[in-house]
């Protein structure tokens, strides 16, 4: 029989091994005990932690039953294990849903190993102190059983390893794992039997890493959070040493398995070493800001140093390990919704990876089309969008009803330098308005606001030169002035499209109305289309893509930094930050990059990032991201005491802003009560040294090109530490879902919606003028994008807008966060704000079906249900996700 004997000393313990001697290196600067083997001709190795390595042999049940801990005197330190409690680990594993015949055959293989004990080591550490070793106690065991329990779902396996800890053990706090297989696999959860209070949690959703690719254990810590200031004695050095192990140190190129989460500037955009016009700008430093992306330490570029080498698909871009898509979740990204190709037979287009692969299908169909289902904009009225009400309506109640904003004064006037620029003022006239309000003066209409705008001049104007040298490219920096009508609605009055100065012309500026003549009507409708167009890109470069999407990545990488999973902040936090690294690096690399499907389909082509960048620079601030502040802002609402948010909408019928405060308000409510419950001492925010280091990270690595701005919120108390946190949940749930799943029913139909634009606005001296008056409906398609560009719009609008079945909602958070967090008060947090979420929803419905709400109710005019917390998967235009996960 195999017989093992542990002896302790305060310096160092011996492990006798039937003559083979492993020495127990102590607890060492980071409280782990380091184990090493020696003998045979093995050197001893300090930062190997695994008491079984791949050399020994089987430890029996009997032979551990045997360890005995004692001092040097040989006096009993801990109890005798045989005379200790008999404890039990289930540990759950899920495989894949679908393996190949030889991933089925490494299975065996792996329950074999598993089966004699020589797969997965656990190690449970006390969260009291051994007093020899001066970190938590620990007992030690191994997988065992030829076969695992089987669980309800196929791909789900059970195994369990047997413990008997000494009486005086304490409670474990952390489980260290050891993963001695030749490759990862997946732990959902371990869970402990047999201590006093019932079985204990210790939840995973983790990729354990193989031992052949990183020595290290694996740290998992039971669902107890803990502040800092709180960890109990025997799991502190854990603690510190699972966020060390996360950080990393900065240096060399990232391997799949690995798990840390650094920063790097957007420098892997370009791709000069593939074509000299696909090289891009670095976005970073003071003349294009940006945030900090997850550093993946990929090699330079030859012929640009300063940007980062890419890797292009099928081969995917490194993101911390457990950030990965789950298996349900990449089977819908890489299938998609692929449309039927319109051949004399509809054959359905197949994938397999994500959207560039997909684009490569599109892009091969040539002249044939890709057919979807109908978006939901014309579903009910084919002609709705041709309507000047629909058009107005959605600067309210549409993909992007995020941009408009009071009108405060007349003359409309330009911040944009007017030595470069031109004279500051708007076309836009006092009287030009008044010829279009029903007897009412301009100042009549400013002082009862009843004047709105749709401003997109001095973001564009700067970059409308450049996109126009583009080919196939045509674009005006746009104003459009709105009326509020008695009756309840918006009017569009007046748009002015303006092109910048050049050389041989001074600015110009064309001021447009909608009229009643044929010419005029069509015209009209020209203009509106280059709105929506500028509308478009200003959604998917700024508020889509830069607001929610890059803006997200910092906080989550640095609360996996330095937020311990313990710590209650980011166990709040840890839902809504699910798949966003991989989708934001999936995009890097096949949406927002150079020659990618923006610039392909958006009007400021390969200009697109550079907008985003000056976006950021001059109107971004993380203050500002809050839905009340951003609506005061914008002059949409005036600050009321009195309601839930403290603002009070100018217009009630704004269904963005009314479900979105709803929404709010249910996110402010939770987070507070959470914050409460945790930080109960006056000075707890301010003693949080996790929380500082978290917060100060954001601000001068996450968004280090902002970091010294004076609008950054101070967070010295609990009232800063829920207002901050109330952004960022609303910016991951909330504001993403209100801007993202909307881009197919909305957008899927390319006139409603254009995203570039291919011609000017015909003048009388020009030469298609005469083209247009013969056919304006033919002169009008044409200025709309090609086909091939609509279908690769369509296929990536498509798949934004699709919700995968693994998706995680909003309304499911107590659910999730009772898995993660053992304490009752909490649950009761999280099941009070699913049932006001359910309440929500109700409301929500009942305004869908108001008569006097004209933005979402009437005839052909589909509900507004971008914020209505629940959906089933597919294109739904509904379902408010924890998370940015597509």
């Amino acid at each position: 029989m195999l017989s093992l004997k542990l002896v302790s000393s305060p310096l160092s313990s011996k492990l006798c091994v039937r003559g083979s001697p492993a020495i127990i290196t102590g607890a060492g600067t980071n409280g782990i005990l380091r184990w090493a083997r020696v003998g045979h001709g093995m050197k001893e190795n300090g930062s190997i932690r695994a008491l079984i390595s791949s050399e020994d042999k089987s430890i029996t049940a009997d032979a551990r039953q045997s360890i005995v801990t004692k001092d040097v005197n040989g006096s009993l330190v801990s109890g005798s294990l045989k005379g200790g409690v008999d404890v039990r680990a289930a540990v759950t594993i899920r495989k894949k849903m679908k393996e190949k015949i030889n991933e089925r055959i490494e299975d065996q293989w792996e329950f074999f190993v598993n089966g004699i004990g020589q797969g997965i080591v656990i190690q449970l550490i006390s969260e009291e102190v051994d007093p020899v070793t001066n970190s938590g106690k620990s007992v030690e065991s191994a997988v065992r059983g030829w076969l695992p329990k089987p669980a309800k779902q196929p791909n789900i396996v059970e195994y369990a390893a047997n413990f008997t800890v000494p009486f005086d053990f304490g409670k474990p706090g952390a489980i260290l794992i050891t993963n001695l297989h030749g490759k990862e696999f997946y732990l959902l959860e371990i869970v402990i039997h047999g201590f006093e209070g019932g079985p204990l949690f210790f939840p995973a959703k983790t990729w354990i890493h193989s031992r052949n690719d990183n020595p290290e254990s694996r740290i998992i810590f039971r669902n107890q959070a803990y502040l800092p200031l709180q960890t109990p004695a025997g799991i502190k050095d854990l603690r510190r040493e699972d966020l060390l192990s996360i950080r990393g140190n900065g240096k060399g190129e990232r391997k799949p398995h690995d798990r840390i989460y650094d920063y790097a500037p957007y420098n892997d955009l370009g791709n000069p070493d593939k074509d000299k016009d696909l090289a891009r700008p670095v976005l970073s430093g003071a003349e294009r800001p940006y945030p900090r992306r997850c550093r993946t330490g990929r090699p330079p570029m030859k012929t640009d140093p300063l940007s980062e080498s890419r890797i292009e698909k099928p081969h995917p871009v490194y993101v911390p390990r457990d950030e990965t898509f789950e298996e349900i979740k990449q089977d819908t990204v890489s299938a998609g919704s692929e449309g039927v190709l319109l051949r004399e037979e509809e054959q359905k287009v197949v994938g397999n990876a994500f959207l560039t692969n997909k684009m490569k299908q599109v892009m091969s169909v040539s002249q044939r089309l890709l057919k979807y289902e109908i978006p939901a904009i014309i579903k009910r009225d084919r002609f709705s969008w041709l309507r000047d009400n629909e058009f107005a309506r959605q600067t309210l109640a549409g993909v992007n009803a995020v941009n408009i904003e009071i009108l405060k004064e007349v003359p409309i006037v330009s911040k944009l330098d007017p030595s470069v620029y031109g004279p500051p003022e708007s076309a836009i006239t006092k009287e030009l308005i008044e010829e279009e309000l029903p007897g009412m003066s301009v100042q009549k209409a400013i002082e009862e606001k009843r004047l709105f705008i749709l401003d997109y001049h001095d973001m564009l104007l700067p970059f409308i030169g450049r996109m126009n040298s583009l080919p196939g490219r045509i674009a005006y920096a746009t104003r459009t002035v709105f009326f509020y009508t008695k009756s309840g609605f918006l009017r569009p009055v007046a748009i002015e499209l303006s092109l910048p100065p050049a050389p041989s012309s001074p600015v110009k500026k064309y001021v447009y109305t909608h009229g009643h003549d044929a010419t005029t009507h069509w015209i009209w409708k020209l203009a509106k289309a280059h709105v929506c167009s500028n509308d478009a890109g200003v959604h998917q470069l700024v508020n889509h893509w830069l607001r929610t999407h890059a803006c997200m990545e910092p906080y989550i990488i640095a609360t996996h930094r330095q937020l311990s999973s313990m710590h209650p902040i980011f166990k709040l936090l840890h839902p809504h930050m699910r798949y966003t690294l991989e989708i934001n690096a999936l995009a890097r690399q096949s949406l927002i990059n150079g020659g990618g499907i923006i610039e392909a389909c958006f009007s400021p082509g390969k200009y697109a990032m550079e907008i985003s960048s000056f976006a950021y620079k001059g109107l971004w601030r993380f203050d500002m991201e809050a839905l009340p502040a951003d609506l005061i802002r914008r002059g949409m609402a005036v600050e009321d005491p009195s309601t839930p948010c403290g603002v009070k909408l100018l217009i009630e019928d704004y269904p963005y802003a009314a479900d979105g405060l709803l929404i709010w308000a249910a996110i402010k409510e939770l987070v507070e009560s959470y914050v409460e419950h945790f930080y109960s001492d006056t000075n707890s925010v301010a003693s949080d040294v996790e929380l500082q280091a978290w917060w100060n990270e954001i601000k001068n690595k996450g968004h280090y090109d902002k970091q010294n701005e004076p609008w950054w919120p101070k967070l010295n108390t609990k009232e800063d530490l829920s207002g901050i946190l109330v952004i960022m949940i609303w910016t991951a749930s909330g504001q993403h879902a209100a801007i993202n799943f909307g881009q197919y029913p909305l957008g899927g139909y390319v006139p409603n919606r254009p995203t570039l634009m291919r011609k000017f606005i015909p003048q009388e001296n020009d030469p298609d003028y005469e083209d247009f008056m013969l056919n304006p409906q033919h002169h009008f398609l044409s200025s709309l994008a090609t086909q091939l560009q609509t279908t690769k719009l369509m296929a990536v609008q498509d798949t934004l807008s699709t919700h995968s079945p693994d998706e995680e909602y909003l309304a499911q958070l107590n659910q999730l966060q009772s898995h993660w967090i053992s304490d009752n008060e909490v649950v009761k947090l999280f099941d009070k704000f699913s049932a006001n979420l359910e309440e929500i929803e109700e409301i929500i419905n009942k305004r869908n079906k108001d008569k006097r709400l004209k933005n979402r109710n009437g005839a052909g005019i589909p509900p507004y249900e971008l914020l209505v917390p629940t959906s089933g998967p597919g294109v739904t235009g509904r379902g408010i996700p924890n998370s940015i996960s597509i």
